[in-house]
């Protein structure tokens, strides 16, 4: 779909993407004082729709924001909007900020109504040549704030990471803190080791990705042990397999770290294994 064809969703209302106005003034703009969340769409359905929006709720109630609508309600508005657009595989984008305020104080007025904006990307999903081909990484520097837990529209780390990785001729860029890896600029790392999949535990330092969770709970059905703990660069580079997930990757092999070779430079078994296993529990429980 084009931009000119596309329907959005701004507070309450279903109409044209080039037709959605929202304040200069809004809060989300002057202060990146909102939450986001991004889920995937295959088959013309919401993959992991509670989980995203569990998350909504969490991120918005750590900064203080009141969902204007319930969860169930926004869960209707996306699938709405799923189907008004036809979108069969994507992504589902949606920013919901405090709301405009002509003050532009640090402090917000206290009446503020938030702003709720959701739109689609149409996306292929499943059949990507990265698939078949891995990704590469780039580490750099962990510059984000603290509260990484909370999914903030606040992203200029995120973005210039991400910039810096296209430079350096890598798709992803992995975020490195105190000698270890933290995540990706927008996914979750993980890597294969004798012990089994190894990635971060939950805490304030990382971002809870739902597809993550939801593919560690995969592998554990599978049979895969998931360790939860911090590694370094050094022990990827050594691991037999590494990759990453996400909403809008699933899950992809990384097949290069900083320019150096993975396992034998190809995606794994395992990591190959977990994506056609997420595929199959995005297929089975879309709504």
């Amino acid at each position: 779909m084009s931009a000119s064809t596309a329907i959005a969703y701004l507070n309450g209302r279903f109409l044209p993407l080039e037709d959605v106005r929202i304040s200069p003034l809004d809060r989300g703009f002057l202060f990146a004082d909102g939450i986001y969340e991004v889920a995937a769409v295959i088959d013309g359905k919401l993959v992991d729709s509670a989980s995203h929006l569990a998350r909504l709720e969490r991120s918005t109630a750590a900064i203080g924001i009141v969902l204007p609508l319930s969860l169930a309600d926004i869960e209707a508005a996306q699938t709405e909007l799923v189907a008004r657009n036809g979108l069969s595989e994507g992504l589902v984008y949606l920013q919901i900020t405090r709301g405009a305020d002509a003050s532009r104080d640090f402090i917000p007025a206290p009446d503020l109504q938030p702003t709720l904006f959701m739109f689609m990307q149409d996306k292929p999903l499943i059949d990507l040549p990265a698939v078949a081909a891995g990704i590469a990484v780039a580490t750099m520097p962990d510059l984000r704030w603290a509260r990484r837990d909370i999914k903030s529209v606040g992203l200029l780390a995120q973005a210039m990471a991400k910039q810096a990785a296209k430079e350096a001729g890598a798709q992803e860029a992995w975020m490195i803190e105190d000698g270890f890896v933290t995540e990706g600029a927008s996914s979750t790392a993980f890597i294969v080791t004798d012990e089994g999949i190894v990635t971060r535990p939950y805490s304030q330092s990382v971002l809870a990705g739902c597809t993550g969770a939801a593919l560690t709970a995969l592998a554990q059905e599978s049979g895969i042990a998931v360790i939860r703990r911090p590694f370094t660069v050094d022990e990827a580079l050594a691991a037999k397999e590494a990759f990453i997930t996400s909403a809008s990757t699933l899950c992809l092999s990384v097949v290069r770290i900083d320019g150096q070779r993975v396992g034998d430079g190809a995606p794994g078994p395992v990591a190959m294994r977990l994506r056609a296993l997420y595929i199959d529990f995005a297929r089975a429980t879309g709504v």
